[in-house]
């Protein structure tokens, strides 16, 4: 489906983080349904380096990327020579700014900033130099416990990645009074879907639950599951939020959910009915209480007046178009 009018031909549009999860759906998106427009991926693609945390420094994938005919560079947004050689040897039209140092438990503070805020900074300059429209991930994080529904300028960050993101929509606005291009910056909530299995143990808990679930494991939720509710959306309604970005009515920061609350209990619930099991649930003591986010729920209004989103994924709608992907995956990447 296409969610945009204009012919994008003789266009040319930026992907970094391409070989993520929202970046490569991004890519294939352009490529199925605007085959003339010239599309470059950038993503410094993962190698063996990690956070302190144990989890990989970089998501992403060449896996995410098989069938993507377009431009590839792998490259990190922090090497000025690399963004200098980007600025010097394209034209860009629009810029889709997905990387990012995106796991929540990271420690990095410095690395966290230099990524996701300075590294922004820079990307902006070329976006006006360029005079392409930004498009840029933040995130729900920015709220940290803010009281749902979540509505912009009610931000109370509770880590450094959440901090960082915030500190990108304050950047943003002060380029918004000062400059002629359209920035947008889009707070996902909790997004799933196709490509996201290479983000490993920050993939969503659909995902996992549904590798639970075709293992034979009972699945196993926190104590009060059905009381854990977050703003679950699917990929498709991620991606029609980006390419409508495109074309604002106006600059801003606006959230890209569904407006609606869905438990943990509900997933696995909606899972089991798909894959035909009853497994029986097993409850845990929940470790996180007190830092723990138990209820989200995006306030959706100004996404729908600056954009003309509308989701179209209820979480029963995104987990039957997802189940074929999950058990590919398990099958492909889990089994092996």
């Amino acid at each position: 489906m296409r969610y945009i009018k204009d012919d994008l031909k003789e266009k040319t549009i930026l992907i970094t983080g391409g070989a993520g999860f929202v970046g490569s759906n991004l890519a294939f998106y352009f490529q199925n349904n605007h085959p003339d427009a010239k599309v470059v991926v950038v993503d410094c693609f993962r190698s063996g380096e990690k956070l302190s945390n144990g989890n990989l420094k970089s998501f992403g994938h060449f896996k995410n990327l098989i069938g993507f005919t377009g431009e590839i560079i792998s490259g990190d947004i922090n090497d000025k020579s690399l963004l200098s050689s980007l600025d010097a040897n394209y034209k860009f039209d629009y810029i889709f700014h997905e990387a990012a140092i995106s796991d929540t438990t990271a420690q990095e503070q410095d690395l966290m900033i230099k990524t996701n805020v300075n590294a922004y900074k820079d990307l902006l300059k070329i976006a006006i130099k360029h005079n392409a429209n930004m498009i840029y991930a933040s995130s729900a994080a920015t709220y940290g416990n803010a009281e749902s529904p979540q509505r912009v300028g009610r931000e109370a960050p509770q880590n450094v990645y959440g901090f960082s993101k915030l500190c990108m929509d304050n950047l943003s606005r002060e380029y918004m009074k000062k400059n002629s291009i359209s920035i947008v910056g889009l707070r996902y909530f909790n997004v799933y879907g196709r490509g996201e299995y290479f983000k490993n143990t920050t993939a969503s808990m659909i995902m996992q639950f549904g590798h639970q679930i075709l293992s034979g494991k009972n699945p196993r939720l926190f104590e009060n599951s059905d009381k854990i509710l977050r703003d679950f959306i699917y990929i498709e309604d991620v991606i029609q939020a980006n390419i409508k970005a495109m074309e604002p009515k106006e600059s801003g920061i606006y959230n890209v959910g569904t407006g609606k609350a869905r438990s943990f209990q509900d997933i696995v619930d909606i899972l089991q009915n798909e894959l035909q099991t009853s497994l029986v649930c097993e409850y845990i003591p929940n470790p996180f209480v007190g830092s723990y986010q138990f209820h989200t729920e995006a306030d959706i209004s100004s996404t729908r007046d600056a954009l003309g989103y509308e989701p179209k994924f209820e979480m029963e709608d995104g987990i039957k178009s997802y189940i074929d992907e999950i058990k590919r995956v398990y099958n492909e990447e889990v089994k092996r």
